[in-house]
C-alpha cells in the first residue's frame, strides 16, 4: 500500500470540515437548549453553558430518550443479538452448527458486557437525540484485560464525516490533541520530530494536534494518522477489516450527509417555552419586589431607599410618599401556553411514548399494543440504527475475537450464517408473528382432528421457540428424515 502525502490528507480534512460548517450553528443551538453540559459542535471545553436555559423540559426528555434507546436496542447484560444457520446450510447440519454459533454469540456478548459499551453508547445516544449524528470509536483493548473491546463516544466537535456510495458514513476524520507520552504509546515506531521530543520532555502536558482518518476501500478500510505540524508528518498508515469509527444517524434528508434529530424538529417549541419561562420569572420578580413611584419633594431620596423589613422611609408632610405602581396586565395565560409547549416537546422527543407507564400493571393486550406503538414510532429509525450501529458493532467485535482465536472463523454473510437481532424492539415484531401463529393454531384446533393432522406440532414448537428467543439447548433437535425405499435398499446392499 502506497503511503499518501500527509499534506493531501490535511487538505481533504479541511474540505470535509468546510462542508460541515453550515451545520455547526444549528448543532450548537440544539446543544444549548437540550444538552447544555455537553461540549457542542464548536464550543471549547469548559465554556460557560446553561446561562440561556430557563426550562428543563428538553434536557429531561433527551435524557429519557437516550436511556430508552439503550434499553430498547442494546440493553446491558442482556442478549441483543445472536447467530443462526443460514439458508445455504443443509438441514441435517443446522442443528450441529447452531450450538457452536450460540457459543460464539455468548462469547461476543460477554466481551460487550464486560466492556464500557453501556456507558459510552448512552453518551452517543445523547448526541444522536440532540444533533442527529453520533459516532462511537470501537478499538481493541490491550491483551490481559477483562474485555477485548474498548469504546469511546466521540464529540461532533472533533469529527468530519463523509457519506459513501452505499449511503453510509464510511469516511471519518477526527482531529484531536495528544501529549508526547500518548503519541509514543499509540504509535511507538513513528519517528517524531526532534523539536517535538525536546518540547515534550520539558513540559509533559503539552499537546499536539493529530488528524486521523478511516476511509472505505474495496474490501477494507484504510487508516491514516497525520501530525498537524510544519511540515506535517505521517504517523501511521494501515488497513482495518472493519472500521473502528461507527457513525450513525437518527434520520436524514435526501442530499444531506449528516442526520437530523428530534430536537431539531422541536427546537421552535423548545425556544418558545424557554422564553415563556424567562418572562414568567421576570414577571415574578416584579410581583415580589414591585415597581414604586414617589414625589420629588426634596425630602425623599429614591437613591437611598432600601426595601427591607423594618425600614423607615421619610416623606414630606402632605405628600403621598412611596406608592406602588400597578402593572398593566396579568400573566396568568402563560401557564396555559407553557403546558401546551411542554406537551409538544415531550411528544416530539418520544418522552411520553417510550417512558414506563404509571399504571402498576398491564394486561397482555396492553403490552402488545405498547410494543406495536413503539415499533411504529421507531420503525424507520430502528432500521437505520440496525444497519449503521448494531450490525457494525457485532461485525467489528466478531473480527477482533476471530483474530484473537476466541471464536471460530465462520462467514457472517447471511447465507451460511445469519445475524439475528434480539433486542426488545426487535423481539416485539417476533412476538407479533408468534401471536399470529398461535391464533392460527387455535383456529385449526377448532376445525377438528383433520385440520390438526395437517400441523407439524414439533416444527411449530421449534419455530415458536426461535420467535420467543428460547435458547437452542432447550429445543430438541429435529429428527433426520426417514430414508426412502431406494436408499434403504442401497444401504442394505
Amino acid at each position: 500500500m502506497t503511503a499518501p502525502d500527509p499534506r493531501d490528507l490535511l487538505d481533504r480534512h479541511a474540505r470535509a470540515r468546510a462542508r460541515r460548517a453550515g451545520w455547526e450553528p444549528l448543532w450548537q443551538e440544539c446543544y444549548d437548549y437540550a444538552l447544555p453540559l455537553r461540549d457542542g459542535a464548536a464550543a471549547p471545553a469548559g465554556a460557560k453553558r446553561g446561562d440561556r436555559l430557563f426550562d428543563g423540559t428538553a434536557p429531561d426528555a433527551v435524557d429519557q430518550l437516550a436511556a430508552s434507546l439503550l434499553a430498547q436496542l442494546a440493553p446491558p447484560w442482556s442478549r441483543w443479538f445472536g447467530f443462526q444457520p443460514g439458508p445455504d446450510l443443509p438441514a441435517a447440519a443446522q442443528d450441529g452448527v447452531a450450538a457452536a454459533l450460540e457459543a460464539a454469540a455468548e462469547t461476543v456478548q460477554a466481551h460487550f458486557d464486560r466492556s464500557n459499551l453501556a456507558v459510552e453508547l448512552h453518551q452517543a445516544f445523547l448526541d444522536l437525540a440532540t444533533a442527529g449524528t453520533a459516532c462511537l470509536l470501537f478499538e481493541e483493548a490491550p491483551p490481559g484485560g477483562l474485555s477485548a473491546f474498548r469504546f469511546q463516544a466521540l464529540p461532533l466537535a472533533d469529527l468530519a464525516l463523509e457519506e459513501g456510495p452505499d449511503g453510509r458514513l464510511s469516511t471519518a476524520w477526527r482531529r484531536h490533541e495528544m501529549t508526547l507520552a500518548e503519541l509514543r504509546a499509540r504509535w511507538p515506531t513513528a519517528e517524531l520530530p526532534a523539536a517535538l521530543l525536546r518540547d515534550g520532555a520539558k513540559d509533559p502536558a503539552l499537546r499536539w494536534p493529530v488528524v486521523e482518518s478511516v476511509q472505505a476501500d474495496d474490501a477494507a478500510h484504510g487508516h491514516y494518522a497525520v501530525l498537524d505540524a510544519d511540515p506535517p508528518l505521517l504517523l501511521a498508515a494501515g488497513r482495518f477489516a472493519t472500521s473502528p469509527f461507527i457513525a450513525f444517524r437518527w434520520l436524514k434528508a435526501p442530499g444531506e450527509g449528516y442526520g437530523r434529530s428530534p430536537v431539531m424538529k422541536a427546537l421552535p417549541d423548545i425556544k418558545t417555552a424557554n422564553k415563556v419561562v424567562e418572562l414568567v420569572l421576570k414577571n415574578a420578580s416584579i410581583a415580589v419586589t414591585g415597581i414604586w413611584q414617589a414625589d420629588d419633594d426634596g425630602v425623599l431620596n429614591p437613591a437611598a431607599i432600601r426595601l427591607q423589613p423594618g425600614t423607615i422611609i421619610p416623606k414630606a408632610v402632605g405628600s403621598a410618599g412611596l406608592t406602588p405602581l400597578q402593572p398593566p396586565g396579568r400573566f396568568d395565560v402563560s401557564q396555559v401556553v407553557l403546558d401546551d409547549l411542554r406537551s409538544r416537546i415531550r411528544r416530539a422527543l418520544l418522552a411520553d411514548r417510550l417512558a414506563p407507564l404509571e399504571a402498576p400493571r398491564m394486561t397482555a393486550t396492553e403490552v402488545l399494543e405498547r410494543s406495536a406503538e413503539m415499533a411504529r414510532l421507531l420503525g424507520a429509525t430502528y432500521g437505520r440504527l440496525q444497519a449503521e450501529l448494531l450490525t457494525p458493532l457485532v461485525l467489528r467485535g466478531l473480527a477482533i475475537l476471530r483474530r484473537r482465536g476466541e471464536v471460530p472463523d465462520f462467514p457472517l454473510d447471511g447465507r451460511s450464517v445469519a445475524l439475528v437481532h434480539r433486542s426488545p424492539l426487535a423481539q416485539a415484531q417476533a412476538q407479533r408473528d408468534a401471536t399470529a401463529v398461535l391464533r392460527w393454531l387455535e383456529s385449526a384446533a377448532a376445525l377438528g382432528p383433520e385440520a390438526l393432522a395437517a400441523i407439524d406440532a414439533a416444527a411449530a414448537a421449534r419455530w415458536l421457540g426461535r420467535a420467543f428467543g428460547v435458547p437452542p439447548e432447550l429445543l430438541r433437535a429435529s429428527p433426520a428424515p426417514a430414508p426412502s425405499a431406494a436408499e434403504a435398499a442401497d444401504a442394505t446392499a
